[in-house]
């Protein structure tokens, strides 16, 4: 998911080069060009930003594994990769976005939908009850970004609880059914 991200390295989100420009998510670009709803998880603006995404990016595949996430769960956070970013359309004060926190949170939601169909499902709910405060803790609803000046990027905390909710959502969807 991370390796097209190590290859493009980051940029100044002020300022990106064309090359970053084109991958960005971009409102108004939203629907005429909707590759920018995979390609903005692999665009990063600084070298700790990238790190950062790229250590989540292992802490979430462990996660998977040890929560014994399947085809079905990889399909789900798949999906939930461009919905995530389709999501962001809700708030109209973000204009751009990049990174992969919310696709990573997505990822988070989509272990936690899992493990709650298992005998593990405390752990799962848990999980998700983790996720929730952290999102509820964010204020997503009160600003379309934070500055982050340790990462030299500004925060989004709304591309946070939309990957939480798309993951979820696509979690759902894609369940074997119960018999």
């Amino acid at each position: 998911m991370l390796l097209p991200a190590l290859a493009l390295g980051w940029t100044d989100p002020d300022h990106p080069d064309a090359l970053h420009a084109a991958l960005i998510w971009q409102r108004a670009h939203a629907l005429d060009q909707p590759w920018r709803l995979l390609t903005a998880a692999w665009v990063h603006g600084s070298v700790l930003h990238l790190g950062v995404n790229l250590l989540g990016g292992v802490i979430v595949a462990a996660l998977g594994l040890a929560a014994g996430c399947d085809a079905r769960a990889a399909r789900a956070w798949l999906l939930a990769w461009p919905l995530t970013h389709a999501l962001l359309l809700v708030d109209a004060r973000l204009t751009w976005y990049l990174g992969a926190s919310g696709v990573l949170h997505a990822g988070v939601a989509v272990a936690a939908v899992g493990l709650l169909r298992t005998p593990r499902r405390l752990v799962g709910a848990a999980l998700l009850l983790g996720l929730l405060a952290k999102i509820v803790s964010e204020s997503p609803w009160w600003a379309s970004s934070v500055p982050a000046p340790m990462l030299g990027v500004a925060v989004a905390p709304l591309a946070h609880a939309a990957g939480a909710v798309a993951g979820a959502a696509c979690a759902l969807a894609c369940a074997r059914p119960r018999r």
